[in-house]
């Protein structure tokens, strides 16, 4: 499951540094999420980070993008493998 950030956004910035796979960026009114890159956190903490400090709880998961655990840790691995990191998480 990727998660998306829905129009409710407040551009307030919390959530872009927070993210460890650098899949929020700003749009062009508000921040948006690479689905691609949006592992939900697994691999690197237990919950997603920027649900966590979103002041305005508008980061639901995308219906369109319904992914399992499993599917959500090989995406991680392959994006660590194209970072260069190697096999690395928790």
């Amino acid at each position: 499951m990727a998660l998306m950030i829905t129009d409710e956004c407040i551009n307030c910035d919390v959530c872009e540094p927070e993210c460890p796979n650098d899949a929020i960026f700003m749009g062009a009114e508000i921040y948006e999420i690479h689905p691609e890159k949006c592992t939900e956190c697994i691999g690197h903490f237990d919950e997603p980070q920027c649900v966590q400090v979103c002041p305005v709880a508008c980061i639901p998961v995308n219906p369109e993008r319904v992914e399992s655990r499993e599917t959500l840790w090989r995406k991680f691995h392959r994006l660590q493998m194209a970072a260069g990191r190697g096999s690395t998480g928790a």
